[in-house]
């Protein structure tokens, strides 16, 4: 079913109040959109039979295959129905969301089911089937991304409260795996266009700031150069 963008190109009729900043919807999607984008180089950069180096691009794939999981998870629990009951005019966009919710899975599936056995190999063929669900994932986000920013993101700003929207944030935190906080908020931020600078003063107090840049930054500065076998 083709997109029918809401008037004023996406945007919700005059006059209607903001309840919300669904901002960081878009702020994830650009993690997603960097992760997933990087990846079929990554698994390329492996050579054949470093394991070590497979696990390090591996561990990363599967983090952030499970924090897309969540997003849609979150997604279908809380916000599809929440549009519907509150603003009926969004109903085909929503439906065209849980459709594309579903091209996608099967793909993240195929990703999640062929990563350990690259894993443990770190072969060519091994490889092929890895990088086969990447280019599913990477064309499915090109449909779903910009649709959901477009004619979803601008509906919440109208329908939702920020309350719902941090159980949002924290069932994404809740998904990361365990030891990947640091390397997950640095992916978070490598993806913003100023570096992840107003990300940062925007969502964590001056502390958690601190100590991203005294822990968190140089252990994803290793956590990188890992990813690209330097």
């Amino acid at each position: 079913m083709a997109a029918t963008p809401l008037p004023a190109e996406g945007e919700p009729p005059a006059g209607t109040v903001k309840t919300c900043d669904a901002s960081g919807m878009i702020e994830i999607h650009r993690m997603f959109r960097r992760g997933f984008g990087e990846a079929p180089a990554l698994v390329r950069t492996v050579a054949s039979g470093d394991t070590a180096h497979a696990a390090v691009v591996a561990t990363q794939l599967e983090t952030t295959s499970a924090s897309l999981h969540a997003h849609h998870d979150g997604e279908d629990e809380r916000l599809w129905g929440a549009l519907e009951d509150r603003a009926p005019s969004c109903t085909d966009h929503v439906e065209r969301m849980k459709e594309q919710h579903a091209v996608m899975l099967v793909h993240l599936r195929e990703l999640d089911r062929a990563l350990p056995a690259w894993r443990a190999s770190a072969s060519a063929l091994d490889a092929v089937p890895v990088l086969a669900a990447l280019d599913g994932v990477n064309a499915a986000l090109e449909v779903h991304l910009p649709d959901e920013e477009a004619n979803i993101v601008p509906v919440m700003e109208r329908t939702m409260t920020d309350k719902e929207m941090d159980w949002f944030s924290e069932h994404g935190r809740r998904s990361t795996p365990k030891g990947q906080t640091w390397n997950q908020l640095g992916a978070i931020l490598a993806s913003q266009p100023d570096g992840g600078d107003e990300w940062l003063h925007k969502h964590m107090p001056p502390p958690a700031r601190l100590m991203w840049r005294w822990i968190g930054k140089p252990k994803y500065a290793k956590h990188r150069a890992a990813l690209e076998g330097r």
